[in-house]
């Protein structure tokens, strides 16, 4: 009896520990708790850092609309760029950074909605401490997607003006 009270105790503790290690895994690692998959990494000439793209709706011609997941790592940040008929960012894990050409920096968080107007220059990406996860949404994809323009410079991405 005693040796079987003791393997009960013992089977307890590994199956403790395997699931601590799990969950420190999941909050060192948050793309392991993702919705949906990483993706492919995005060009370097278009990001700073390590930004991965997952398409979820292609473009067709009943839709007009292109839709898709963005995993930035911790300090990770597109080119400044636009887009001919604006754009829907839905923040759906993490901490970000987005900016309108001539605005102050603004925070972004979880459940956050950013509506980008059409040819506006702007830049988005994961704060410095947080990795940030985001929903893209880009509309009449008839007038076009996107024109990446230059990176955007350490000062700008830290600066709050």
């Amino acid at each position: 009896m005693t040796f079987a009270v003791a393997l009960i105790l013992l089977l307890g503790q590994a199956c403790n520990t395997k699931k601590e290690k799990k969950q420190e895994n999941m909050a060192s690692n948050p793309s392991e708790e993702a919705i949906f998959p990483k993706g492919e990494l995005g060009l370097a000439k278009n990001f700073t850092g390590n930004a991965y793209n997952y398409g979820l709706v292609a473009n067709d011609s009943i839709y007009n609309t292109l839709v898709g997941n963005v995993y930035f790592e911790k300090s990770a940040r597109s080119n400044w760029h636009l887009h001919p008929s604006g754009q829907i960012l839905i923040v759906l894990d993490g901490e970000g950074y987005h900016q309108l050409e001539g605005q102050p920096r603004q925070l972004m968080k979880k459940g956050d909605v950013i509506k980008v107007p059409a040819n506006t220059r702007h830049w988005h990406g994961a704060t410095e401490n947080k990795s940030l996860t985001q929903m893209y949404i880009l509309p009449k994809t008839e007038n076009g997607f996107v024109t990446w323009l230059e990176p955007v410079t350490d000062e700008q991405y830290t600066s709050k003006n």
